[in-house]
Order: C-alpha cells, then sequence, then structure tokens
C-alpha cells in the first residue's frame, strides 16, 4: 500500500509562468500523439511550444517531467470536472461513477499513445509510476476526489475503513485505468461497461460492511491495509 507523503506547496507561479508551461505541455501532448513518445525530443517540444529549449528545460527537466506536468494538468481538470456531480448526487455510487467515468472522457484524446506512457510507467522505479515521489501531486489530487466522494455521500462506514476508503477508491481508478490503456473498443465502451458493472459491486460491498458478521472482515482488511504500509 502506497504511503501518501505531505505533498509541500508550490511557490506560486505568475500567471505568465503558467501559460508557458501549459503552452508547453500542450505541445509535448500533440507531438507525443503525432510523431510518439519515444521520437519526440525537447528541442522539437521548444519549437512547437514557441519558447527556447532553455525554457523547456527550465520548466522541465526531462520528458518524463513533461509527462509529469500532464499528469497534473489532468488530475487538476479532473478535479474540477466533477465538481458538478459531487456538488448535486448524493448517491456513493452515482458520485463514483461520475467520477471514474469523468476520467475517461478525458483522457480519450490521449488514448491512442497511452500505452507507450504505460510501458514506462510499469517500470516501479520511473518517475512516470503513479505510486513515484515524481506523482505525488497528481495522486494527491485523485485520493482527495475519492475523499470528496465518501464525505458528501449517503455511504456509512466504520471510522478506520473511512479514513482508508479514499486510497483505496483511487486503487480502484488506478485498475480502471490499466484496463482502459488496453481497452481496443469504439470511444473504450468496455471500460464504462466495466465501471458500471464494478461500481454496484463496491456499493454493495462497503453496505455491508456496517452488518456485524461482515464487520470482522473489514477490520481485517483495514489491518492489513495499515501493515502494509508500515
Amino acid at each position: 500500500m502506497t504511503t501518501l507523503a505531505a505533498v509541500p506547496t508550490p511557490a506560486p507561479r505568475s500567471a505568465k509562468a503558467e501559460a508557458t508551461r501549459a503552452a508547453i505541455v500542450g505541445a509535448a501532448m500533440r507531438l507525443f500523439r503525432e510523431g510518439g513518445y519515444d521520437a519526440t525530443t525537447m528541442r522539437a517540444v521548444a519549437d512547437a511550444a514557441g519558447v527556447s529549449l532553455g525554457s523547456a528545460y527550465y520548466y522541465f527537466a526531462s520528458k518524463e517531467h513533461l509527462v509529469q506536468g500532464f499528469y497534473d494538468q489532468l488530475s487538476g481538470a479532473h478535479h474540477d470536472l466533477v465538481g458538478d456531480v459531487l456538488a448535486t448526487e448524493t448517491g456513493f455510487a452515482e458520485r463514483l461513477t461520475g467520477v471514474l467515468e469523468g476520467w475517461i472522457d478525458l483522457a480519450e484524446p490521449y488514448h491512442d499513445f497511452a500505452a507507450t506512457f504505460f510501458r514506462n510507467a510499469a517500470d516501479p522505479r520511473s518517475p512516470l509510476s503513479p505510486f513515484s515521489p515524481e506523482s505525488a501531486t497528481a495522486r494527491a489530487t485523485s485520493v482527495d476526489i475519492h475523499r470528496q466522494v465518501l464525505a458528501g455521500s449517503d455511504l456509512r462506514l466504520a471510522p478506520a475503513l473511512r479514513e482508508e476508503m479514499p486510497e483505496l477508491l483511487w486503487l480502484l481508478q488506478m485498475g480502471v485505468v490499466l484496463f482502459w490503456v488496453y481497452d481496443a473498443s469504439e470511444g473504450q465502451a468496455r471500460t464504462r461497461a466495466l465501471v458500471h458493472g464494478v461500481v454496484p459491486l463496491v456499493d454493495r460491498l462497503c453496505r455491508l460492511t456496517r452488518l456485524p458478521v461482515v464487520r470482522g472482515v473489514a477490520n481485517d482488511v483495514v489491518a492489513l491495509v495499515r501493515s502494509l504500509r508500515a
């Protein structure tokens, strides 16, 4: 189980700096889609973004850091996108479905080269791994989304399980992402079907943990998670 280390608050950037970062990331994503990740150079990214090579390296030390910038943008956009469903829905299943489908909608334009990213991210030593220290900001944003899913829902859990659930739901999202990477169906319809099939099961299992006969199993799960984290 991944321990989420405290993520330091980044120093505020000027509007111009944020715009430059966004332009560089946007240019990189276009080039990755058009020519592939491996074939894209930092110089090509700088040229496409209309900045000097030195400026590109000032904001992003490598292509891996460019991808991290994309992860941060995607997680921030996801956080903004799900605001409506979290503000209007109280059912846990509806809130979780909206969050997972929202991610699929946002990521769809990048599906064709997602496998390239995953090949690098699958290495636990890679900074592109969702479990890496470099991914801490995007990971923390995603876990916070799931914390909000629980906070405003009708789901009642034992306090210990509730404390661990945001990370567990994030791990569920990572499983959906892995399935999505290899989903060749049009519009990733199979991934959407997976979400609609899995979420009701998660909802029912979570509600069962309130029953005395299941509570002991839930406590065992919490104990296992905490022992792995330790």
